[in-house]
């Protein structure tokens, strides 16, 4: 018996030495068959979508679900062309158009109907639930960087979605996000923007057609960077803004901010954009420790107030030319 297993040790081990190695960083075996506990495995390949590669280079479905900031990240890849249009909008309205308000209610309709489409189409389809790979580096967003090439001169294709489905789920939210924009927004825009002239009433469209092919090369290029820098892009924009809107509409008190309503609903917006990139940083992973930092998001603002009676240039050039 003792011989038997050594053979059969033996012949075991040389089917493990004659099969070849599965070369690259993201090239695996499709799991061809199962039979109990036994596997049969495809030749080293590149991975069905939906399934990755586990330490053994063996394709594994994707059975996880985003954590926090996973979804945090999506949030965020959503809110951009939700803040554009209603940028756009706010931008070619003009003071004299009433219609404003309401195409900013339709692009934010636009938006979350895109979003809730978007995730029941996804697998599992029918569910606001969604099925994913965990990210583990920076590479995973950029597989099609690392297919081999053994001999260095045939390439073996391995590239997949190795965090699926973060980089594909924004393209298809894109998609319906445009599709029910051309659907809904001219007509409304049609019907309730009198105040604007003919050539005027569609521009903030007319910038959507621009925007949404630059966000889609944005994320099929900087997919990965975005992942990791998001929320130090919201913290830093959402700062960079809120003085430039401060300064443009020559706020200097609390008293100009409640001259207009307006002027309160930009600031509360951008605190929460301050919060969102407070929250996207520390995950909120320790509540006793993550949630004050929450109270700073009406620093910047607060900080502005009380110092920019001290930075109008009509008061430091007039003291400048006091004190020559």
């Amino acid at each position: 018996r003792s011989e038997r297993r050594g053979n059969a040790g033996c012949t075991l081990l040389a089917a493990v030495d004659i099969q070849p190695a599965c070369l690259g960083l993201y090239c695996g075996r499709t799991v061809l068959s199962v039979n109990g506990s036994v596997e049969t495995y495809g030749d080293c390949g590149v991975c069905p979508r939906g399934q990755r590669t586990d330490d053994n280079k063996i394709c594994r479905e994707c059975v996880g679900s985003p954590d926090r900031y996973d979804w945090l990240y999506l949030g965020f890849m959503a809110m951009l062309p939700l803040v554009l249009h209603w940028f756009f909008i706010e931008w070619y309205s003009g003071k004299k158009s009433s219609s404003a308000l309401l195409q900013h209610i339709t692009a934010l309709f636009e938006c979350s109907i895109a979003a809730i489409v978007t995730l029941l189409v996804s697998d599992p389809v029918g569910s606001l639930h969604i099925r994913s790979c965990k990210v583990k580096k920076l590479s995973d967003w950029y597989t099609m960087l690392y297919n081999p090439s053994p001999d260095y001169i045939t390439t073996v294709h391995c590239t997949h979605e190795a965090v699926y489905p973060l980089y594909t789920i924004v393209f298809i939210y894109y998609a319906f996000c445009l599709v029910l924009m051309m659907l809904l927004r001219p007509l409304l825009v049609k019907k309730i923007a009198c105040g604007l002239g003919k050539s005027d009433r569609f521009k903030s469209i007319y910038a959507a057609l621009y925007f949404f092919p630059i966000l889609t090369v944005l994320q099929a290029v900087g997919g990965g960077l975005l992942y990791y820098a998001f929320p130090y892009i919201i913290l830093v924009l959402s700062l960079v803004t809120l003085a430039v809107y401060m300064s443009a509409s020559e706020v200097e008190s609390f008293k100009d901010l409640l001259v207009r309503k307006k002027r309160l609903v930009v600031l509360f917006s951008h605190w929460l954009l301050h919060a969102y990139g407070i929250i996207s940083i520390s995950k909120l992973d320790k509540l006793e420790q993550d949630l004050p930092l929450l109270a700073l998001v009406p620093a910047p603002a607060l900080f502005y107030l009380l110092t920019a009676k001290y930075t109008e240039p009509s008061r430091i050039l007039s003291e400048g030319g006091n004190g020559h």
